[in-house]
């Protein structure tokens, strides 16, 4: 069992900077090479960026799943 949490712990580690990477921040980002510069002029943010953030999330929820779930396995065994 701890193999399995470690394993989805370095992979929702890599997913989630590549996630916040992608991200647009003040001065663009790397969301600007894969065409994600492109944004709504009405004032909101765009659909892709609001998935973004909803996958980011999820992600980070996941990893901190797996920090805690590691955490008492360890402290247990």
């Amino acid at each position: 069992m701890q193999i399995v949490f470690s394993v989805l712990l370095i992979l929702a580690s890599v997913v989630l900077m590549m996630l916040v990477l992608l991200h647009k921040g003040r001065g663009g980002g790397l969301s600007d090479l894969f065409g994600g510069g492109v944004t709504s002029s009405l004032g909101g943010s765009s659909i892709a960026e609001r998935n973004l953030d909803r996958i980011t999330v999820g992600v980070g929820i996941i990893w901190f799943a797996c920090i805690i779930g590691l955490g008492l396995l360890l402290k247990t065994g």
